[in-house]
């Protein structure tokens, strides 16, 4: 993807663009993760399906989860 840079005042509205986009797609992981936990996924399944490893996805929202009551599943075994 090519983008073209043209006047500096330009670049600093770019960038605060992108990172309102991350905050927004950070937000929508959030609730996603939150929606799918609660309909019985489990971190390898939530894992998978954003792409990261199960150690990343439950360091990034196990806390948030448990303090919003979240019943997480445990490993059997």
């Amino acid at each position: 993807m090519s983008v073209e840079i043209s006047a500096s005042g330009e670049v600093a509205d770019r960038l605060a663009a992108v990172g309102a986009l991350r905050r927004l797609a950070d937000r929508l992981e959030d609730a996603a993760v939150e929606e799918a936990m609660r309909s019985g996924w489990g971190w390898p399944q939530v894992a998978e399906a954003l792409g990261v490893t199960r150690q990343a996805v439950y360091k990034k929202h196990a806390q948030r989860l448990i303090a919003a009551g979240v019943a997480l599943r445990r490993r059997s075994g």
